[in-house]
């Protein structure tokens, strides 16, 4: 169901099941878990899993010219092709001192340029989905190139 004023979309609940089992998953390989919104249920829907990518591999996943996701180059700019795009990734962080740990990561794709009523869905939904993944550290990006390894560690060093 979607509020009156502000679209918030409902998490799927085949979706809200993955994001548990993800969160509690025994491997120690980076993975990432990628989600949309489906426009006509006003549901957010699982898009993709991706299983042992690093953040620059995560970044290249995302093409260019797929619609549901964000890239701006002079060359291929397009109103319509930039998509917003929900991002849980699993990142094996080593810490300064030897330590190793798994932080989950929500990463919020939001790129200049897109439709209002995309804009305005995608923000509605976002809290939502963080509340129900149960997700602490929080991230948005305005452009997939600044998706990188070290964009990743200087955002998970505020955390430790």
């Amino acid at each position: 169901m979607c509020s009156e004023s502000l679209v918030v979309c409902d998490v799927a609940e085949d979706l809200v099941e993955k994001l548990r089992k993800f969160r509690f998953r025994k491997e120690t390989n980076n993975a990432a878990i990628i989600m949309k919104i489906d426009k006509d249920k006003r549901l957010v829907v699982l898009d993709e899993e991706l299983e042992g990518i690093s953040p620059d591999e995560l970044k290249d996943e995302l093409p260019e010219r797929q619609p549901r996701y964000p890239f701006l180059s002079s060359s291929n700019f397009s109103f319509f092709n930039l998509r917003k795009t929900f991002i849980v990734y699993s990142y094996k962080y080593q810490h300064d001192d030897g330590r190793v740990s798994y932080p989950l990561c929500f990463i919020f794709s939001s790129p200049v340029g897109c439709k209002p009523e995309q804009q305005m869905m995608y923000a509605g939904s976002k809290n939502k989905l963080v509340q129900t993944a149960e997700l602490t550290k929080v991230f948005e990006i305005r452009n997939t190139e600044d998706l990188t390894e070290e964009w990743l560690r200087e955002k998970l060093g505020f955390f430790h």
